[in-house]
């Protein structure tokens, strides 16, 4: 394998255990451009298929010995058109190198802790109003170390309990420095608004995840920034 297929092969986050109830559709957008893919299950076989990537050459070969791979995607094999969710999310790492998931009542899957802009909110307003009504903590004051909020990347996901083709499309960001994020580790609790806050890490359940978290939890496994 070439040098500039294992680098692009870095880059492809693998989704190894998928929800096994109807289709779900997962696309990484950002920062994967160079080798972003959709996988589809096949009913309730679990048998999934990469109907799309924009860049072949640079799929794993492991996925690709997998999944049977076709160049293009027409409109009516994904249902026509999407609607979309946009979502934020902080992706938040402790000095375990566990990833911070949380679970709403009544739910039994975990998510990324985040939530949707309100009208006339910056990214940054939104992610604090978020964090303050599901963490209970105001991540701009909380820390000792002066925190900034930094772009990590956006996911793509088929949307948890919506019908097929509503997407929700996640812009996710992580605090800096690391001091300040560890601080926040023992700040964050769980608010009225949710029932259970986990640190996990890449060993977690994936039926226990929402599609955008597996795909954000093999990517900092990907980077090495969890266990």
């Amino acid at each position: 394998m070439s040098t500039s297929s294992r680098t692009g092969t870095r880059s492809i986050i693998h989704l190894q255990r998928l929800l096994c109830q109807g289709t779900i559709l997962a696309t990484a957008i950002q920062p994967f451009s160079s080798s972003a893919f959709v996988l589809r299950t096949a009913g309730a076989s679990c048998s999934p298929r990469i109907y799309q990537q924009t860049t072949p050459s640079v799929v794993a070969p492991r996925v690709a010995r997998r999944y049977h791979t076709l160049q293009q995607m027409s409109p009516s094999s994904n249902g026509g058109d999407k609607s979309y969710i946009d979502k934020l999310a902080l992706i938040l790492v402790n000095s375990k190198q566990e990833q911070l998931v949380a679970r709403s009542h009544g739910r039994s899957v975990f998510y990324t802790p985040g939530g949707k802009r309100e009208t006339g909110e910056s990214d940054e307003q939104a992610l604090n109003r978020e964090c303050l009504e599901e963490l209970a903590v105001d991540i701009s004051k909380a820390t000792r170390t002066p925190a900034r909020i930094e772009s990590y990347g956006t996911f793509e996901a088929q949307a948890y309990g919506k019908p097929e083709g509503t997407m929700v499309r996640m812009t996710c960001y992580r605090i800096s420095p690391r001091d300040a994020e560890i601080e926040l580790e023992k700040l964050v609790e769980a608010s009225s608004e949710v029932e259970e806050l986990k640190w996990i890490d890449s060993s977690f359940d994936k039926e226990k995840l929402t599609v955008t978290g597996i795909m954000i939890l093999e990517d900092l496994k990907e980077k090495g920034l969890i266990r």
